[in-house]
Order: C-alpha cells, then structure tokens, then sequence
C-alpha cells in the first residue's frame, strides 16, 4: 500500500507533468503554422488601433483552436505601445451577456468591479474605458454558442463600434458548432463583419509528432516507447483526430504505470488508460451539447434500445433507424417536459452537430425502405449514453422510473 509520503515523493515516471495537460501552450505549436498566421492576421488591424473585423473559429474538439488563440494572445502581449487590450472569457462559465461583461470589466477596470451595477453601467463604463485613449478590446469568447443570450451579448458587442467616436471592439468566437450562428437574430447577425477559420482534424501521424514533442518533456528517458505512442495516436485518431484526448490518454497511462509501481508504461497500462479517457470525453462531449441536441440523441438512444412504431434495420451487428421516427420521438419528449419542439430543418442541423462530433453516423438509405430515407446509427454503447444523458437531463443517477414515466418517455 502507498503512503502519503510515497505519493507525494520524486515521480519515477514524470519529469514535468503540466507539460502533459491539454491547457499547456507549449513554446513552438506543429502542424498549426497556417492557422495561426490567419489568426495573427484577422488580429493585426487591432493591433494598429484600427476595429479590425471579427473572427469566427470552428472545428471539432481537440483540434487546437484554443491553444492557437491563446498562443496569439501571448504574442500580443509581448508588443509594447500596443492600443490593444485582450479579454480571453471561456463561456461555459461565463455564460450570460452581463457575466461576460462583468469579467471584462474585472480584468481591466477591477476597482469598478462590484456587485450593484446593471448590464447599461457595465456598458457605459467599458465604452467610456475604451474610448479614453482610443483602445481596441479583442474579446475572445470561447465555446461562445455555451452563451444563453448570445444575440444579446453579439448586438451589444457590436454596438460599441456605433457608439464611440474611437476605438473600438473586435470579437474572436470559438465553437465546435459550424452553424450555431444560425440562431442569431437577423439584427445581430448582419452587425457582424466576420471572417472563419475552420481547423481541421488532426491525422494520426501528427498527433504521434504532438505526443512525441510533449513525452520528451513530460516523462523521464525511457519512461514511453515509440509503440505506445504510435497505439495512443491511433486510438485518438479514431476518435475523429482528437489531439486533447491524445494528451489525456497519454497522461492518464503514466498515471497508472506509477499506481502500479513501474517506472515506464506499458501497452497494459495505455489500454486500460484509452478505456477511461474514451469514457470521460463521452461524458464531457454529452454535458456540453444544447438542450435539445441532447434530447435528439436521447430519442435515439430510447429508440436504438426499444424499437418504435416502426420495425429497426439490423444487419446483425448495427442497428440503424428512421430519422423520421426519431424526431416523432423528440417531439414527443420535448412536449412532454414542457419544451417546445424545434422544426424539422433545425433538427436536420442538430443531426449534423451530432455526428460532427462522432456520437452518431447518419447516412441515405436506398430507395424501397420506406421511400428515400435517411438512416440514423448511434455509435456508443446505449445504455452508458443512456445513464450520461439522464444525468444531464433529469439529474438522475440510476435508471429512470418515476420520473421517466411522467415524462412519457419509457
């Protein structure tokens, strides 16, 4: 058995742990040179002391569309003499119009800072900051579909730029969802004067040179062999290109190895640590959906492990659906939880999302099954989705009973 003094003593595994974390910004970032120049660019304007034009980024989880943004936040605030100012929110937890603000205000102006102040104070106040000396606040808002009055928070945003006579405010929008910009209002979408950059996914060979790069440091010599590392790209690979997962895999097998108490990892202990981490990035990737995305592919699930109206297709190994059906479903679950059903095209979308983000397949059937059809195959297991979902949804943490029964969705 470990002791405390064990566990807090010299690692025979790590040299620098943190170099492992998905949140290190590591000196020199591969494979992402083009990326990061475009951002540099759609940034120079406001670094000039001109508004600049907003700039909006996509790409699926794990892709470095963090990493890279905050990699030129570091550049900009080397620059001396700059007029630029830079706000990194991460609206998971700052997910209102006025918590964003708020924290703006906070970083810049902490003396104003306080409880009391409404959203047209906190309004005033940051335009009068900026127009003081004729600054331009790049506001970088991440995970910005997380924000609930996003239409709000985006007219606000760009209404400064009407308001003042100089400075000025440029937005830099991080999401995994293409078309979450769809929802905005009419209003606040036309105010936007953007440019995209979508990252794509990593392939396997370069999350093995991401692993490499990162092992070198994080681990003593001889700690992890080239064959671990090649199993561990691969696996995140699978996952859709995943280099987060890869580092948390990764991480997650030198913890291990040292619970086992050897001094390098093993394929014993990288398997079981690919086991875990594909178990919490599930559950991270679910907690993080949209309302009604989860309640898309809860329909799914409900309907993947009971059949419906109508019979599934089966080839034996897979059982495919009716995307019909499994929106009847969802209407159905979200009228009975008082919610009102989004319309076909929106949900057409939220099929989209969900696949992009690998927890389904969707595909056209061929012509005779029931017309021309598309075919909807959830690809995790169904009940441990099921049981995520449930948690997220009705706050349970076993199976449903009562509460699924008033719901009408048993």
């Amino acid at each position: 058995m470990q002791t405390l003094k064990d566990l807090i003593g010299e690692s025979k595994i790590f040299a620098q742990r943190e170099v492992l974390s998905p949140h290190y910004t590591p000196e020199k970032l591969i494979f992402r040179e083009k990326e990061i120049n475009n951002i540099e660019k759609a940034i120079k304007p406001a670094l000039e002391g001109e508004k600049g034009r907003n700039l909006f980024i996509y790409g699926r989880t794990g892709t470095g569309k963090t990493t890279c943004t905050k990699y030129v936040i570091t550049e900009i605030k080397e620059i001396p003499n700059t007029k630029a100012r830079v706000s990194y929110v991460n609206c998971r937890m700052y997910n209102t119009r006025f918590r964003v603000l708020n924290k703006v205000i906070a970083e810049h102006m902490p003396n104003y800072a306080r409880r009391g102040y409404g959203t047209v104070d906190l309004y005033e106040k940051l335009t009068n900051w900026i127009e003081e000396d004729n600054k331009i606040l790049v506001l970088v808002l991440d995970e910005i579909d997380m924000v609930k009055d996003l239409d709000d928070l985006v007219y606000t945003m760009t209404r400064i730029n009407s308001d003042i006579r100089a400075g000025g405010v440029a937005m830099i929008g991080i999401s995994n969802k293409v078309s979450f910009k769809e929802e905005l209002d009419p209003r606040s979408l036309s105010a936007l004067y953007e440019s995209e950059l979508v990252f794509p996914s990593y392939y396997s060979d370069e999350i093995y040179a991401i692993l490499k790069d990162r092992a070198m440091k994080g681990f003593k010599n001889g700690t992890v062999t080239e064959d671990i590392l090649h199993f561990i790209a691969a696996s995140a690979a699978k996952e859709g290109g995943d280099a987060r997962l890869s580092l948390k895999i990764l991480s997650k097998s030198g913890e291990i190895a040292e619970e086992h108490g050897k001094d390098r990892i093993t394929m014993e202990e990288a398997e079981e640590a690919v086991k875990i981490a594909e178990s919490e990035i599930v559950y991270e990737l679910i907690s993080s959906l949209p309302e009604h995305q989860k309640l898309v592919l809860y329909s799914i699930v409900l309907l993947a492990q009971s059949g419906g109206s109508y019979k599934k297709l089966t080839d034996g190994i897979d059982t495919y659906l009716f995307s019909g059906e499994v929106y009847n479903r969802y209407k159905s679950i979200s009228e009975s939880l008082k919610r009102v059903p989004k319309s076909e095209r929106w949900y057409r979308n939220y099929i989209s999302e969900l696949e992009m983000q690998g927890l389904i397949a969707s595909f056209d059937s061929s012509k005779g099954i029931r017309g021309h059809t598309k075919l909807i195959k959830l690809l995790y297991p169904t009940q441990k989705t099921r049981a995520v979902l449930e948690r997220n949804i009705f706050g349970l943490n076993g199976p449903m009973d009562k509460k699924e029964d008033a719901a009408g969705v048993g």
